[in-house]
């Protein structure tokens, strides 16, 4: 083991963040080590990844299918652990010091949890948890001194531009969004969408949650409470702008007009490696910009008509409280709703919408309140499906 190597735990290592994930720490030249890697169901690809880059320990967080699952192939030196009571082991271990939080949903609030209360470094790849407690997160590391560095493309962006900046100078932040499949349809067209029309993204390759949500742009929505919590800005200091090429990542404009932007092709090697490398940068394996070929970049301001979404996250991130927790679970299970072809596209936001203004609001919620709000918030969308 090479004691000087920045010691890291990938949580959700099976999928596209994950994978990432893995290039870029094989690629550091041993600066960055992996000691720790988690799954949940495609456990075949964690043996594989454990035979590939030898970690400490892996983690299945589902127990069942933990048990139900061939082990043989497993290098003899790596422990395996099960579940949540895995996951928060690997994460708080003392000679861990960066957990790469890429567990999809609210599933990995738990692993940011951990991961803060033992004063890590957490690189965020989990939009939840700061969707849903945006508040208790950030005071967490504060109290515990944690730190959370970006991982999404857009967070990272602004988290960059403002590095050296003086934060009173900051006029606002703008996220650009790539308007997903839809960003020219019409309110007669979306009534029409199907699935395979939402999973068709002009730009990234996702998986199929995170490809609705771009569809929808709720996804831009949780960006703007993640912004909002990451730093620490109101949220109508936090614009929107759609830029179909996704070579622009975010801008932050200052009080004296200067906007300062960071440029990349769309891969996300690049804010891995920044968020695990912090505060240096060094050679890696993400893509270049050939600048000997013409670039186009286009601004457009997104249609709030075509898409609510937007509309939605402002209001959340303005409120704080319970509201992000259940808007999330409240957009999880929709989308699952929609995608098992028991719900339209279009209504996608107002059942979210309903759902939200039906909840009891709390300014200060417990970590365990927001987990009951979870499983509430899901089961009121199964309730309004079969209003």
């Amino acid at each position: 083991m090479n004691n000087s190597a920045h010691q890291v735990v990938v949580l959700g290592s099976t999928g596209s963040i994950g994978v990432n994930a893995l290039e870029v720490i094989a690629a550091s030249a041993g600066r960055l080590q992996l000691v720790g890697l988690s799954g949940h169901s495609r456990l075949d690809l964690l043996i594989e990844q454990a035979q590939q880059h030898r970690p400490r320990w892996i983690a299945a967080s589902d127990p069942d299918l933990a048990s139900q699952q061939d082990w043989k192939q497993l290098p003899g030196e790596c422990q395996l652990l099960t579940g949540q009571e895995g996951i928060q082991q690997m994460a708080s271990d003392p000679e861990v010091e960066t957990v790469l939080v890429a567990i999809v949903g609210s599933a990995g609030l738990m692993g940011t949890w951990s991961a803060l209360e033992s004063g890590k470094r957490v690189a965020l790849a989990n939009k939840e948890s700061l969707v849903m407690a945006g508040g208790p997160v950030t005071e967490l590391a504060a109290r515990q001194g944690g730190s959370i560095v970006p991982v999404d493309s857009e967070h990272s962006a602004i988290f960059q531009a403002l590095e050296g900046q003086q934060r009173s100078e900051l006029q606002r932040i703008i996220l650009t969004a790539s308007g997903g499949p839809f960003r020219e349809w019409t309110a007669e067209q979306l009534e029409q969408v199907s699935v395979e029309d939402a999973l068709a993204h002009p730009t990234w390759q996702m998986g199929p949650k995170i490809t609705v949500d771009s569809a929808t742009m709720m996804n831009k929505a949780f960006e703007i409470i993640e912004a909002r919590w990451l730093f620490d800005i109101p949220e109508d200091q936090i614009d929107v702008l759609i830029h179909p090429q996704s070579l622009v990542h975010s801008m932050v404009e200052f009080q004296d007009g200067s906007l300062l932007a960071q440029l990349s092709p769309p891969d996300m090697k690049l804010p891995i490696q920044y968020a695990l490398s912090y505060p240096h940068r060094w050679d890696g394996p993400a893509e270049r910009m050939d600048l000997s070929r013409a670039w186009q970049l286009e601004f457009s301001p997104p249609d709030p008509e075509r898409f609510p979404a937007l509309e939605l996250g402002r209001e959340v991130a303005r409120s704080g409280g319970t509201s992000g927790a259940v808007l999330n679970a409240a957009n999880e299970s929709v989308v699952a709703e929609f995608l098992g072809g028991r719900l339209r596209f279009n209504e996608i936001v107002p059942a979210c919408r309903a759902v939200l203004e039906h909840h009891d609001f709390e300014s200060h919620p417990s970590l365990e309140r927001l987990v009951e709000l979870d499983r509430w918030a899901r089961e009121e969308i199964t309730k309004w499906n079969c209003r």
